[in-house]
């Protein structure tokens, strides 16, 4: 298997310092959120990038696994992420629900290709087994 590509970020500070990749392109802050006793200042979070991440990596499944399957997606779908982060006993985790939208989709036509998304997304690939991913259509 060959490597396509990879990308590269360095953060410092923790959760509260600064995190920026190495083109420049990331270049951000990062803030505690209130419900982890931080400032839940301005800056973002190791979960939300996450979340956005894993939203666009999802949704470029999807279009993999419809034009395979030849399925004409409504232009205005859109795929969701929430990612908590647990604590159990001092160990902490990722928690995933990832919420679809297709206007004018049959619900189990939306969930079906869900699940085939799921199937081929390297996020899911790399969660499976050790994240509790969720998967909804709204």
């Amino acid at each position: 298997m060959s490597n396509m590509y990879t990308a590269q970020a360095t953060a410092t500070g923790g959760r509260a310092g600064h995190t920026k990749s190495d083109d420049g392109r990331i270049d951000l802050n990062l803030s505690v959120p209130k419900g982890m006793g931080g400032d839940d200042g301005p800056g973002t979070n190791p979960e939300q990038l996450f979340a956005a991440g894993y939203a666009a990596c999802f949704q470029g499944a999807l279009g993999v696994v419809s034009r395979r399957d030849k399925i004409i997606l409504p232009g205005d779908q859109t795929i969701t992420a929430m990612v908590g982060l647990t604590n159990e006993g001092g160990a902490f985790a990722l928690d995933v629900e990832l919420q679809g939208s297709f206007p004018g989709m049959d619900e189990k036509q939306a969930m079906d290709l869900m699940k085939a998304a799921h199937e081929v997304c390297p996020y899911s690939a790399a969660t499976r087994g050790n994240v509790d991913v969720r998967l909804s259509v709204k």
